[in-house]
């Protein structure tokens, strides 16, 4: 495990974005964690969650022109990605955000930001359905750009309907790259190294055999 992704977690505990119990999933599955991204609420977690995407990003050495978030939760990640990006790597990313509605007066439109065009990186929290994704590759294509990669904090690693995940199948179906800050095998060693956590261990391990696939290459 990384020492950004160590921390990472440490961070999410703390904040309890990351929270262990039992959990009712959308799917029905009942999940013995539990990840609220929206609990990065304040400027030093912002500051770090960004710095974190930025790592993870930098570390899967993909190349692309821009950032897209999508509304809402993509608004302020884009921007902590791009101020990460510069403060830690140097490089300058212009951003660009969509809007719910389609603004009628002013500068108009349904993005704001810089203008979509070339390769895009879409940065989200989390990919359930792999909807969320979609919706935001039609809008990057249809403005002239190119989805290549999307980045999210966590990745499941757990089968959708068939034998692969969600970000598995999102790469499949939109021909991009997901890279995540963790996936469950991440919090899975964690556990394993602290002391007093070994029923949370073992309910994620029971987890992660029933539904679990392979990790991505980017998370060994």
């Amino acid at each position: 495990m990384e020492d950004y992704q160590k921390a990472f977690i440490e961070l999410a505990i703390e904040k309890q974005v990351l929270r262990f119990g039992e959990f009712r999933l959308k799917s029905g599955r009942l999940s013995p964690y539990f990840f609220d991204n929206g609990r990065f609420n304040d400027g030093k977690s912002l500051t770090e969650l960004g710095k974190f995407y930025a790592a993870a990003i930098h570390r899967a050495g993909g190349r692309f022109d821009m950032i897209y978030g999508p509304a809402y939760k993509g608004i302020p990640l884009a921007a902590a990605l791009a101020i990460s990006l510069q403060e830690h790597y140097q490089t300058s990313y212009p951003f660009c955000c969509n809007r719910k509605e389609v603004k009628d007066h002013g500068e108009g439109g349904l993005t704001f930001g810089r203008a979509i065009g070339g390769r895009v990186l879409i940065i989200d929290d989390v990919i359930s359905a792999g909807t969320a994704i979609l919706e935001s590759v039609n809008i990057i294509n249809g403005h002239g750009g190119r989805a290549v990669a999307a980045a999210v904090a966590i990745d499941r690693q757990e089968r959708g309907q068939g034998a692969r995940s969600a970000a598995q199948e999102v790469e499949q179906k939109h021909n991009l790259k997901v890279i995540s800050i963790i996936g469950l095998d991440q919090i899975i060693r964690y556990l394993a190294g602290q002391g007093g956590m070994r029923a949370e261990l073992d309910s994620m391990r029971a987890y992660r055999a029933e539904y679990g696939v392979a990790p991505q290459a980017g998370q060994r």
